[in-house]
């Protein structure tokens, strides 16, 4: 993972044209009826931040896109205003399109709108901040490629090529790559939305659940 990788600006925002994911991040948060403020609080997220990335000045990683993306109930892909054929069980390799998200790259590996969301995803070497997530549902990752340092919880392991992880997303969880060169990764998620999509490990402090405000 890049360094800081909530803070890369978006390309859009030197030429003036809007990034496609900016007013679809607006849209779908309409969508589920919440405020700037109740949705960036369930991302852990400030209402400052979210604003930068609903107007396009900044660019999302790819764990604030999944973040986001069980909030708001939907998925990464669909945040990012990608279009998907009519369902087809079979997804062929040469047309997973790469997508850049804050550092990481990733190809769609399965179907959008599933209760799993199948990724191929990149992550290149670097630190990683604050970003320990805590989410309802379960993921599953396997190691391709590389080496990969996996925390949960209090524990630390690191996963090499073949080696495989299943875990409860409960469990406070960061991912980091130790190879020079990054690892590449199979990573399936659960897509649920729930209360509890808000818990995130150095968000603000003393945001529980509550009632939404007024959407903006």
């Amino acid at each position: 993972m890049s360094p800081n990788p909530h803070h890369h600006e978006a390309a859009g925002a030197e030429t003036g044209e809007l990034p496609a994911f900016a007013p679809r991040m607006r849209l779908l948060r309409r969508r589920s009826g919440l405020s700037l403020e109740a949705s960036a609080r369930r991302a852990g997220l400030s209402p400052a931040h979210l604003s930068r990335l609903e107007t396009g000045k900044r660019q999302p990683s790819l764990p604030l896109l999944l973040t986001l993306a069980r909030v708001y109930g939907t998925t990464a892909g669909d945040l990012l205003g990608e279009t998907t054929a009519a369902a087809d069980p079979v997804v062929r390799g040469a047309e997973m399109e790469a997508v850049d998200a804050g550092g990481w790259r990733y190809r769609r590996a399965g179907q959008a709108g599933r209760a799993l969301q199948a990724l191929c995803v990149h992550v290149p070497r670097g630190p990683q901040g604050d970003l320990v997530r805590v989410h309802p549902g379960e993921e599953w990752l396997h190691v391709q490629r590389g080496r990969l340092r996996l925390t949960l919880g209090q524990t630390t392991e690191v996963l090499g090529s073949g080696d495989s992880a299943h875990f409860d997303s409960l469990t406070p969880h960061r991912l980091e790559a130790v190879s020079a060169d990054g690892v590449d990764l199979l990573f399936v998620h659960t897509l649920l939305q729930s209360p509890t999509a808000e818990l995130c490990v150095g968000g603000p402090p003393g945001h529980g659940p509550g009632p939404a405000p007024t959407p903006r």
